[in-house]
């Protein structure tokens, strides 16, 4: 996320546990603006064993597990215990059940996912969460707000009433917070579209528009009653060139969340590029009061004073966007290099090692590791 300020809502903006009764918006869709898509947009084997699930799921050891554990405890142990599938997390991109079982790593969505398919082979209930946090990233000049889910496992007698001591809580979140966080029942068309608009937000940020449209648009019809999809599917527009259909899409996304600061904060300059500067400064006005100190305020504030090699007041800049998002990755690795060029040594390992520790990419751990071992090298000199 500079010309375009493209704040893309990668999981949730808001959710209900109640179906959607709005009809899906056939004005805001432009299909003869796109391409077809590159391969199948299709969620319908979103869920669906492969061959290999149900080889593993049929397993002696499998059975042995859920035998002797139960079922919710011992898909758990079969699914995740170490030294078994040996499954990584990593945020890259969104798959399916059958592709996170293949590849042995995903995000929270995927093995969210992967671990329902499981569960229903079981025949055992399940509910999806959606986890009240959001996390800001980068992905070359697209700034990716970030969600959360979980799953609940229940036992064949249980799931209608929700009885917490027989539901199991299953949490893919790396961080030590998700038992203090608050959450809310998501249906599974919410869980589907939030899927869909992963797969779209993932293929904007590669530049591939015609696929992020078809995403986008199967995650509105999903889920019509959500604002996310729709701001995803106004970015669309935006990076396509057509501002009209983009304020479209916003201004239909914030009749669902009227206060939903990514898509104010998206559509001020597409009001701007149309001329409607009173609106546009009417919105600027609402986002500073609404938000006076915006996502990554500091940290650019920092990059700049990095750059003028300023490097007290950086590392005093990196230091407020640390304390206010400490889980993200790349704010660690600038304090690092701020605390380098400072001389601090031992400042710069303790950044990277929590860089480290906080990164959902393996690309990026495996970058950052490789820093780190090459610091602590020099430390022993």
């Amino acid at each position: 996320m500079r010309q375009l300020v493209a704040f893309l809502l990668v999981l949730l903006a808001g959710c209900a546990s109640a179906p959607s009764t709005v009809v899906p918006p056939t004005e805001l869709f432009a299909d003869a603006s796109f391409a077809p898509p590159s391969g199948p947009v299709d969620a319908a084997d979103l869920f669906t064993l492969s061959p290999e699930m149900r080889d593993y799921l049929h397993s002696a050891g499998f059975s042995n597990l859920t035998r002797s554990l139960g079922k919710q405890q011992g898909l758990l142990d079969a699914l995740y215990t170490k030294g078994k599938l040996k499954l990584e997390y990593d945020a890259t991109y969104t798959r399916t059940a059958a592709e996170t079982f293949r590849d042995r790593v995903g995000n929270c969505m995927s093995l969210v996912i992967m671990t329902a398919a499981f569960a229903k082979a079981l025949d055992m209930p399940v509910r999806y969460q959606s986890v009240d946090m959001e996390s800001w990233s980068r992905s070359g000049d697209f700034y990716l707000l970030s969600g959360h889910v979980n799953i609940m496992l229940g036992s064949r007698t249980t799931m209608s009433d929700i009885l917490p001591e027989r539901v199991l809580v299953v949490d893919f979140l790396p961080t030590p917070q998700a038992e203090t966080l608050g959450s809310h029942l998501l249906s599974e068309d919410e869980i589907v579209s939030m899927f869909q608009n992963n797969r779209a937000a993932e293929a904007l940020v590669a530049g591939q528009l015609d696929d992020a449209y078809w995403w986008a648009r199967a995650a509105v019809t999903r889920n019509p009653a959500s604002a996310m999809p729709l701001n995803t599917l106004a970015v669309i527009y935006d990076r396509h060139g057509d501002k009209p259909m983009a304020e479209r899409a916003y201004r239909a996304a914030l009749t669902r969340e009227p206060e939903n600061l990514t898509t104010l904060r998206n559509l001020e300059p597409v009001l701007t590029a149309l001329g409607k500067t009173g609106e546009a400064q009417a919105i600027a006005r609402r986002l500073a009061s609404l938000e006076p100190v915006p996502p990554f305020q500091f940290f650019h504030q920092g990059v700049a004073a990095y750059k003028g090699r300023e490097y007290g007041k950086a590392r005093d800049l990196f230091r407020r966007e640390v304390k206010r998002a400490p889980y993200n990755d790349e704010f660690h690795v600038w304090l690092a290099a701020t605390y380098l060029q400072l001389g601090d040594l031992a400042g710069a390992r303790d950044e990277l090692a929590l860089a480290v520790e906080n990164s959902t990419q393996s690309e990026d751990r495996k970058r950052y590791s490789a820093k780190l071992a090459h610091l602590r090298q020099l430390g022993m000199r």
